[in-house]
């Protein structure tokens, strides 16, 4: 009688914990925007000599976290890319600027307490090209000295508006009363091509990479 009173006991103990822990956790849906600062370059190839160009990253947020420890964000950011070629003479400059909407679609994966929490963003993003803007000293007697592969993509608006790629990052989270401030670093691999890829097209590769931190600012519903 007393070892099926303490069986009983046991599995109503750890039922009710089931239950308290399962009814402990509530959904949360967040909206907030974000603010940061980051560096991008354009990988070609063949491989054109460049180095980071820094631009803005803002954007407006949406969080979702289904489950313990596991949530699901929607952003809609504008942010500042393309590249800045390389000169052996400093004085010389060759930079273009293309500014790009993008969506990316991410899990959030978390832990930590109620007030602090760590975590990590991964997933996929689209975007489109919005606009671009070419800035260059570079006199035409130094042009005529470049592959004409490089000269026609001086000129050469960008022809793939359509932008993919995956990405992610860590950061940590400081939940208060008046909303959620979120501190994040993330990278960003383009796997599409801002030229033409197509067979004999002059740079079969020409995929963006961004690197950026930003501040993220949430308020629970």
């Amino acid at each position: 009688m007393n070892k099926r009173f303490i069986l009983q006991s046991i599995a109503l103990f750890v039922f009710t914990t089931a239950m308290n822990g399962q009814n402990a956790f509530k959904k949360e849906l967040s909206i907030g925007g974000s603010f940061g600062m980051g560096v991008s370059s354009v990988s070609f190839v063949p491989r054109i000599q460049t180095q980071y160009l820094s631009g803005a990253h803002v954007g407006f947020t949406g969080r979702w976290i289904t489950e313990n420890h596991l949530g699901l964000i929607l952003e809609v950011n504008y942010t500042q890319q393309g590249w800045d070629e390389k000169f052996e003479d400093q004085t010389l400059q060759y930079t273009r600027n293309i500014d790009v909407i993008e969506v990316p679609f991410l899990t959030h994966i978390y832990f930590g307490g109620k007030r602090v929490r760590f975590f990590m963003n991964l997933g996929p993003k689209i975007g489109f090209v919005m606009n671009e803007k070419t800035t260059t000293n570079l006199p035409g007697d130094f042009e005529e000295t470049l592959d004409s592969r490089y000269r026609e993509l001086h000129t050469k608006p960008v022809e793939k508006k359509f932008a993919w790629g995956i990405g992610g990052g860590p950061g940590i989270e400081i939940r208060t009363g008046i909303g959620n401030f979120l501190l994040e670093g993330r990278y960003y691999y383009g796997l599409g091509d801002f030229f033409n890829n197509r067979k004999g097209a002059p740079f079969p590769q020409s995929s963006s990479q961004v690197i950026f931190g930003k501040l993220t600012y949430l308020i629970p519903l």
